[in-house]
């Protein structure tokens, strides 16, 4: 019943990981002050048939803090990019000039960036709401296995090994945030 009630504790470590990993993916998508190729990832593009990440059909860089630039490998690809940039609502206009795409990020307004904030605050949220839904599904199955004739002091010393990863998980996800707020509050 041990190595069960261990089972258990790793996976729930393993869902507080995801949730952290899903976390930084998504507020990777939230735009700081700065252009970073990362933008661009959660974009498809239709590549003959297929939605395809724009950073497998071209070549996405920053050219400077503002501008990225986007070279796809196929010049045919410019028209189905651009198509899938303005598609994603990113508030971006690309600007196709028949070689590459050009987007000139614009300057961040205090409006802007506080809503960018709110919107990475739900992320946390939504992470916070993943580790917790983790520790209750173990926590439910640590109280099951003390009913099933595990011993009862046992049982609190592994809720406590739960709690414990529980409080470093959303730690670690107050932390991220922490650092994403100073990047978009940064001018």
């Amino acid at each position: 019943m041990e190595e069960e009630i261990q089972l258990y504790i790793e996976t729930a470590e393993e869902s507080m990981q995801d949730a952290i990993e899903h976390f930084r993916k998504d507020s990777s998508r939230i735009r700081s002050g700065k252009a970073t190729p990362s933008m661009f990832d959660g974009v498809k593009v239709d590549y003959y048939g297929s939605q395809t990440a724009i950073a497998q059909v071209a070549n996405v860089k920053a050219q400077d803090g503002r501008t990225l630039i986007i070279a796809p490998w196929e010049k045919t690809m410019l028209q189905a990019i651009e198509q899938a940039i303005f598609q994603a609502n990113m508030g971006v206009t690309p600007q196709n000039d028949g070689e590459i795409i050009r987007i000139v990020l614009p300057m961040l307004t205090e409006e802007r960036r506080l809503g960018l904030i709110k919107q990475a605050s739900v992320l946390v949220e939504n992470a916070k709401v993943s580790i917790r839904n983790a520790r209750r599904d173990v926590m439910n199955e640590i109280k099951k296995a003390v009913k099933d004739g595990y011993p009862e002091d046992a049982g609190k010393t592994k809720e406590g090994v739960v709690q414990d990863l529980t409080n470093k998980y959303s730690a670690l996800v107050d932390k991220m945030m922490e650092k994403k707020e100073q990047d978009i509050m940064k001018i």
